[in-house]
């Protein structure tokens, strides 16, 4: 990871990825999304914010988990929703 990062992304030492790539609230009400976020709290998998529903910043405002990575293959980075940090990893 890169040097100047947030205290958030700076705690996380295993990234949880996620098990399925679905948004796990769109499937529950039939409705679609446009890309996929894991939370590095608690795992679970939400649509993003340029989905209909946004809800993992739901889930972050709820929860106040902070730190969340993209769980679109091929896409390898982590956002800080508290301190509205991104930071690419391999």
């Amino acid at each position: 990871m890169e040097d100047n990062i947030c205290g958030h992304i700076e705690e996380i030492k295993e990234l949880k990825l996620p098990k399925d790539l679905i948004c796990e609230e769109c499937i529950k009400t039939g409705d679609t999304w446009v890309h996929l976020r894991t939370c590095q709290t608690c795992g679970v998998t939400l649509c993003c914010d340029s989905s209909p529903n946004q809800h993992m910043s739901k889930h972050f405002h709820h929860t106040h988990h902070p730190v969340v990575i993209s769980a679109q293959p091929g896409e390898k980075w982590l956002w800080c929703y508290e301190d509205e940090v991104m930071v690419e990893y391999e």
